[in-house]
């Protein structure tokens, strides 16, 4: 499973502002001071290694786009790109002096998880080696993952904890019916990783994965650490969903109150949102709410790319229908003369139960009236490895750029933990050279939209098998 990511191309017209220089890590706003609560007590989530903070940095905040692409999956040269996946996360953790924490829905770093000997796996156990090696200087690592897991035979995480990481399994399931769905990294209180890619080293080679790096945003990094602190609470022993959360885990960045800065010279707007609702603390603005919000002030465009799109719920029985987004993006097309494209993963293991909906959404576009909704499939081929499983990115765009970690039915926005980013950027404020966040995700949107991998459903598709034809 995978994520969602918002993208546009519409300008936001409100005034955005510098921030001032926001405090170090390890000190707090005054408005985020924590509080004493008898409930849950005054000390941290978890022990540092290492009893002294960080040594004081300005704030630079930077946002760089990542993705992984599949090896049997080339685009034509002169495609527009980001920057690798793999890397990236090694750069990230070169950074790391003090501290990495992760949410994580499941961990399979090595080719010997599945029985598998393919050189494709190296990326991911060079990953595994470098979070060794931050425990042996003496980083703090703290994980939480999903309990139970998909990944039964990996021995990631207890290889970790022997070298001293500390590592918390949520049980959603008892405690929300869902799973934890996130997949995000805090390091050193400023730096924040957030995309679609688990911790399995088929999402550096063999999945595509689309996600993001916020570089020196201290602010921003505390921010998405108290939604990781939620899950530490929740994969305690015998732990159980607070009526109220304590007041410091409360979020003073969100939909209403945005962070507010320059990231490379650009004035930006981002915040965070998460779910389920009971996973949100006071101020955090909910999964869903965000999406509804981009889509709602869409004016010209709204580009998705979902694993799934399933106006039901997918895991609850029986099933009931759920048309949010579904009526959202035809009220988008129809009353507002908003273009709509969804370009849906096509896979081996696609549920055919959702081409009817698809088929649904395409044959709601008139473009006599000016309606205009267009879908699509990505198939990516297979070639020597059709033992893994391969999706491809998954975008919503408009005026605000923004990535979730969310597929598309009623599950995912109830029940299953996820965040998402809201960012926006003026372009008209960019320095020359600068290509905005919202730029940048529509170019990689319409570079999979346009390529061969993308069919329509009226094409190779209609067959709902999924395989690719070349």
């Amino acid at each position: 499973m995978l994520v969602v990511l918002w993208l546009g191309a519409v300008t936001v017209t409100y005034l955005l502002w510098q921030v001032p220089r926001s405090p170090t890590w390890g000190r707090l706003h005054q408005e985020e001071e924590p509080t004493r609560s008898r409930e849950w007590g005054s000390s941290p989530a978890w022990e540092p290694r290492r009893g002294r903070a960080p040594r004081p940095q300005p704030d630079s905040c930077r946002l760089v786009l990542v993705e992984s692409t599949p090896q049997d999956l080339p685009f034509a040269a002169g495609s527009p790109s980001a920057q690798p996946l793999a890397q990236a996360w090694l750069q990230l953790l070169d950074t790391a002096q003090e501290s990495v924490h992760v949410a994580s829905y499941y961990w399979s770093l090595t080719g010997n998880d599945i029985g598998v000997n393919d050189s494709s796996s190296q990326p991911g156990e060079t990953l595994l080696r470098k979070l060794q090696q931050l425990l042996d200087r003496n980083v703090s690592l703290a994980v939480a993952t999903s309990c139970p897991t998909l990944a039964r035979n990996s021995t990631d995480l207890r290889d970790l904890a022997n070298r001293g990481a500390q590592v918390r399994h949520v049980p959603l399931g008892r405690l929300t019916r869902g799973v934890l769905h996130s997949k995000f990294w805090v390091v050193d209180g400023r730096h924040v990783y957030m995309g679609s890619a688990n911790m399995d080293w088929r999402s550096l080679t063999q999945v595509k994965e689309l996600g993001a790096i916020i570089y020196n945003c201290s602010r921003l990094a505390r921010d998405l650490d108290k939604t990781f602190q939620t899950y530490w609470v929740l994969g305690a022993p015998q732990a159980v969903l607070p009526r109220h959360w304590p007041w410091n885990l409360s979020a003073h960045i969100n939909q209403l109150q945005p962070f507010r800065a320059r990231f490379d010279g650009v004035p930006t707007t981002a915040y965070f949102s998460a779910s389920p609702p009971q996973l949100c603390p006071h101020g955090r603005t909910r999964d869903l709410d965000a999406l509804l919000a981009v889509i709602r002030a869409a004016r010209q465009f709204i580009y998705a790319s979902v694993m799934e799109y399933f106006p039901t719920t997918r895991f609850r029985r029986p099933v009931r229908y759920w048309p949010v987004l579904d009526n959202a993006l035809r009220e988008a097309a129809l009353q507002r003369g908003v273009r709509v494209r969804l370009l849906v993963s096509c896979g081996l293991n696609t549920d055919p139960r959702m081409f009817p909906f698809l088929r649904s959404l395409q044959a709601f576009s008139n473009p006599q009236a000016g309606v205009s909704v267009d879908v699509k499939v990505f198939i990516v081929p297979v070639g020597n490895h059709s033992k893994f499983s391969r999706e491809p990115l998954q975008v919503h765009g408009h005026g605000e750029g923004g990535l979730r970690t969310s597929n598309w039915s009623e599950d995912y926005f109830s029940s299953t933990s996820g965040v998402g980013l809201v960012v926006s950027q003026r372009a008209a404020s960019a320095q020359p050279g600068v290509t905005t966040v919202q730029e940048q995700l529509r170019q990689l949107f319409e570079r999979d939209w346009s390529s061969r991998y993308a069919v329509g459903l009226d094409g190779e598709a209609q067959g709902q098998d999924c395989v690719w034809r070349g």
